[in-house]
């Protein structure tokens, strides 16, 4: 992160030009002594002085001061991998204040903001009682706002309003949410589908095929997210449930969930398994459960996005993402919100005196200490 560095600046453009401290001074109307204690840190020059140094340097006075309010995108990464880290290993409240100056500091540097409210949103649930994390979700927010408000960039703008709908969302806001995201298209335009053929057109046939690549694996993605939701609003219909399951199971295992992307199996099995325990279907319930168990105390670790055999033309596009592969929390946190998912989840209290549970809530609980 950069700081004001005049004086580097000044002593930087001055050896450029060939010039002593006192031709400096000269045509400041300054001492010599003045400009040598700007060149050493010593003090800064007058403000009325900038616009002639930056003139004289042929630069503006951002620059002159050798200030930038920006976050380049593999600073911003560095930094949320650390702060991530932070949050599983430092007080909450410590790494929450490093955060909000960070945020003051680079305040016109959006993406910066938008990854600031993202760490806050996914490490919410570490600041202790509702009330506080109601609150971490309330900065959050207000940081996404400011992004959607004032950023030029479209993709970031659409982002931060699904954020922002997230953190309405969890903050139990439904009808804000609704205002929010009801009016935005629901038509699905994917430019892969122009872009891929033009690529082979020119001759390109290996970017065409990384785009399609790029494309599938997001369309994945975000079907096994929509069958996961949908399969929640299931339960009142045990035929539209069992079928939404099956084609979730098939899309899984084609596409190889378990070793491709396992933390999109982990939200399903979750979800199968609470509705199974509402149907009344204990058995399918522990079924379930024992699955999810089994691939969240695997060697899937550490977990991150990545290609495969099939996938094998995604990996620059994963490394140009604003995190690349990284995981959007630390993975002690990520293990012990696995375990929680069912040892806190009211949804099991019915399978809380049967073995197979406790078995069950005993390997998640290893399966934190593994990583202390």
């Amino acid at each position: 992160m950069k700081e004001i560095n005049i004086a580097r600046t000044i002593l930087k453009k001055r050896h450029e030009k060939g010039l002593t401290q006192e031709d400096l001074a000269k045509y400041l109307g300054v001492s010599k002594a003045s400009v040598s204690k700007w060149e050493t840190g010593q003090s800064y020059p007058d403000i009325t002085f900038l616009p002639q140094l930056a003139t004289f340097f042929n630069i503006s006075i951002d620059e002159l001061m050798g200030y930038e309010p920006q976050m380049c995108k593999e600073d911003i990464r560095k930094l949320y991998v650390r702060l991530s880290a932070d949050f599983a290993s430092k007080p909450f409240d410590e790494v929450l204040d490093c955060c909000r100056e960070i945020a003051k500091k680079y305040f016109s540097c959006f993406p910066l903001l938008f990854n600031i409210g993202l760490l806050l949103v996914n490490n919410c649930m570490e600041a202790g009682d509702k009330d506080r994390t109601l609150s971490v979700l309330s900065e959050a927010k207000e940081l996404f706002i400011r992004v959607k408000t004032e950023s030029d960039d479209a993709e970031l703008v659409q982002l931060s309003i699904y954020m922002e709908a997230t953190c309405a969302l969890m903050m139990g806001n439904p009808n804000e949410v609704i205002e929010l995201l009801e009016g935005m298209s629901r038509k699905i335009i994917s430019p892969e589908t122009l872009l891929a053929p033009a690529y082979q057109m020119v001759g390109k046939t290996e970017e065409a095929r990384s785009i399609l690549q790029i494309a599938i694996y997001q369309h994945m993605g975000s079907l096994i997210g929509d069958l996961t939701d949908y399969l929640m609003l299931c339960t009142d219909d045990p035929e539209q449930f069992d079928k939404t399951l099956e084609r979730a199971d098939d899309i899984a295992e084609t596409f190889d969930l378990r070793r491709l992307h396992p933390s999109l199996l982990m939200k399903f099995y979750i979800v199968a398994a609470q509705g199974f325990a509402i149907l009344g279907n204990t058995e399918r319930a522990l079924e379930i459960l024992e699955k999810y168990a089994e691939l969240v105390t695997s060697d899937i670790y550490p977990l991150q996005l990545k290609g495969d055999e099939y996938f094998n033309l995604i990996d620059r596009w994963i490394e140009e993402l604003d995190l690349g592969n990284a995981l959007p929390r630390s993975e002690k946190i990520v293990r012990k919100s696995m375990a929680d998912a069912v040892i806190d989840n009211p949804a099991f209290a019915v399978l809380a005196d049967k073995n197979r549970f406790k078995r069950i809530t005993e390997r998640l609980k290893n399966n934190c200490q593994d990583q202390d």
